[in-house]
């Protein structure tokens, strides 16, 4: 038995043009932009973990862990270079950390080990003190302690094995002390600008606007991006940017309907408006049966059996679906409602609103992941 399923939308539009006033949401300032230079800065440094069980790297296909192992224990007095090193218990990897802004010395922060060469697990393993330098090759903090990689790994004598999570990756709460501050003197700053996270002209104005009326002269738009923030004449960059950031805002924002349709997920934010259309969605499903028969000829006919084949062809089109119309200027909870009264998926919503898009009808723009 073989059986091909079709299915058809249809869908006609009726449209007419009209864009609807945007609606706006209240936030604070310090949720929607970034301060300049109030950031955090990426640290990275190479490094050993010694003490595993037998789950570090193959000296002999990893030699950069022979040649570091070797180095380190130069540095304490021991010469190897003669012997035939031959553990597993040490393992090369690479440390990660990111230094928070105003990061004070002395002060710590996590990091993150991950192995590079072969080695099977870090679990029980000690990180020997690593340097962590910055994207300018200066030592910022320097990082040592035990690994936790909170994965579960075990292996057979016949080769099975099992492991859940990633045990070649770690990290070690607190396993970095800063060495070095960063030279950032926000309290010296005269001026100090604002990156809004979503670019906007509106957005970028009013919140020049809302800092104006608190503080006269002190903001200026500079572009849809950036806010330039000048302290009264007294008052602390510290303290005016504290009282700034806490000042709620109107934002705004191009209309924007986002879909993946590997998921099938739509999301419309609440400044979506379409004009006049008229929507109907219905499915036409064509089911092809083949029914294979046996023809079986009479005794003593000297007949041959044969198999003639039967094709059952049906046609399902699904009744009650109905136009919906949605008028000029109508806003997110109209469409999704008109859209769930047709009893619409989300996939079959895609390509509703993909053909609204093309027939001109929605105001907004369609991002699809």
């Amino acid at each position: 038995m073989f059986r091909s399923y079709f299915r058809v939308f249809g869908i006609a539009l009726i449209i007419s043009a009209m864009l609807a006033p945007q609606a706006q949401a209240k936030s604070r300032i310090k949720d929607i932009v970034e301060f300049e230079g109030v950031r955090e800065n990426q640290l990275v440094g190479y490094g050993m973990v010694v003490g595993l069980n037998g789950t570090g790297d193959t000296l002999r296909n990893s030699p950069m862990t022979k040649q570091s192992l070797e180095a380190m224990l130069e540095r304490l007095g021991v010469n190897t270079r003669d012997g035939n090193l031959n553990s597993k218990n040490v393992a090369a990897v690479l440390v990660t950390a990111k230094l928070p802004a105003f990061a004070a010395a002395g002060s710590q922060i996590d990091v993150t080990v991950s192995a590079i060469g072969d080695a099977k697990s870090l679990q029980g393993g000690t990180l020997v003190v690593t340097p962590l330098a910055g994207a300018d090759g200066q030592t910022y903090a320097a990082a040592q302690g035990s690994v936790q990689t909170g994965a579960v790994s075990a292996s057979g004598a016949s080769g099975s094995s099992i492991s859940k999570g990633v045990p070649t990756a770690g990290r070690i709460a607190s396993g970095a002390i800063v060495e070095r501050e960063v030279g950032f003197q926000l309290a010296s700053m005269e001026t100090l600008r604002m990156t809004l996270r979503n670019p906007d002209f509106s957005t970028a104005a009013h919140i020049a606007d809302v800092i104006n009326a608190q503080f006269p002269g002190s903001a200026v738009a500079e572009n849809p991006t950036i806010i330039t923030l000048r302290p009264p004449a007294g008052v602390s960059m510290v303290a005016f940017v504290t009282q700034v950031e806490n000042l709620s805002v109107d934002t705004d924002g191009p209309a924007r309907v986002v879909i993946d349709e590997n998921a099938g997920v739509v999301v419309m934010d609440e400044n979506v408006r379409i004009s006049t259309v008229a929507i109907s969605q219905g499915n036409l499903t064509i089911t092809v049966q083949e029914t294979p028969q046996v023809s079986q000829p009479t005794p003593f006919s000297k007949g041959e059996t044969k198999v003639t084949p039967q094709s059952t062809v049906k046609v399902d089109e699904e009744k009650g679906k109905k136009f919906i119309t949605l008028k000029s200027g109508a806003s997110l909870s109209s469409l999704v409602a008109g859209l769930n009264a047709l009893g619409v998926t989300p996939r079959d919503m895609i390509s509703i609103l993909q053909a609204i898009k093309a027939a001109g009808a929605l105001q907004a723009d369609i991002e699809v992941m």
